[in-house]
């Protein structure tokens, strides 16, 4: 099975498909989600789509049409898809070559594709770039996403799959497409939202999840250079789900260590019991 595309009603497979007008082409106004899939169905939907909806709320934009959007989820899940990723992307519309915005209907593009499964274990790469944990779109997943671009190829370079920020304050942020999470001490800690992280639906899951395991989780203002000294490192995301980490930089980990094999197991034992 090959890349899917419905775009406002229509399935256009490779076919020019968004106007070249469309302010989400033009100056990145728009939001976008990705939802695992496992065996035809997209995990976790409503958390997404309540997320999507905060994104679109957070550009001044209204929300989504959920009839819309599932209209498009059926289109491009039609055909089986055993494990994938599940795209979608609602822009302001058509809109003038500016910041400003016209009064155009939003545009709705849905995509799905089969994806490899994440190896269990992965390298991270910490990069000179900051995020913003005071900007306008903070928060808010947007389909502005060219420093992560950037940021990705840097890691890429020294064999990371993942680019890890600190924000302007010299705190641990997030990834380019991930969550993180550290050990020190036995305890699990990840940055709290305030830092600037994407508020992610795995993370939250696996705050949730571990705590119901027993395992304890808090969320805290942790400095970049915890990764130089935490006992355990894990990134989380919609189709990483729970993956640690085994080097950041030149600096080798135990992966998965004793907690993080805890809180894959607790994630992985909730999600496949069919808790959304």
């Amino acid at each position: 099975m090959s890349v899917r595309v419905w775009v406002d009603g229509e399935l256009v497979g490779g076919l020019p498909s968004v106007r070249a007008l469309d302010h989400g082409i033009t100056v990145g106004d728009g939001v976008f989600e990705t939802a695992k899939v496992v065996d035809g169905k997209p995990f976790a939907i409503d958390r997404h789509n309540d997320r999507l909806d905060r994104s679109l709320h957070g550009l001044g934009l209204p929300s989504a049409d959920r009839t819309r959007l599932q209209e498009g989820f059926d289109a491009v899940l039609a055909e089986p898809l055993e494990f994938g990723r599940l795209r979608y992307t609602v822009t302001a519309g058509e809109g003038p070559l500016g910041s400003d915005r016209s009064d155009s209907p939003l545009t709705y593009i849905v995509a799905s594709m089969p994806v490899a499964r994440p190896e269990a274990a992965t390298k991270i790469v910490v990069v000179p770039w900051t995020r913003n944990e005071r900007s306008a779109v903070a928060g808010l997943k947007t389909t502005s996403y060219a420093e992560n671009v950037v940021a990705l190829a840097a890691a890429k370079k020294e064999g990371g799959t993942e680019a890890i920020f600190a924000n302007n304050r010299g705190e641990l942020c997030e990834g380019t497409g991930s969550n993180i999470f550290v050990v020190v001490d036995g305890e699990l800690l990840t940055p709290k939202l305030e830092c600037g992280p994407l508020a992610g639906i795995t993370r939250a899951l696996t705050i949730e999840w571990s705590r119901e395991a027993g395992i304890p989780v808090r969320e805290k203002v942790l400095p970049i250079g915890v990764l130089d000294t935490a006992d355990e490192v894990f990134i989380t995301s919609s189709t990483r789900d729970v993956q640690a980490v085994s080097a950041v930089g030149d600096r080798e980990l135990p992966a998965p260590g004793p907690v993080t094999a805890a809180a894959a197991k607790a994630f992985a034992d909730a999600s496949a019991a069919g808790r959304d």
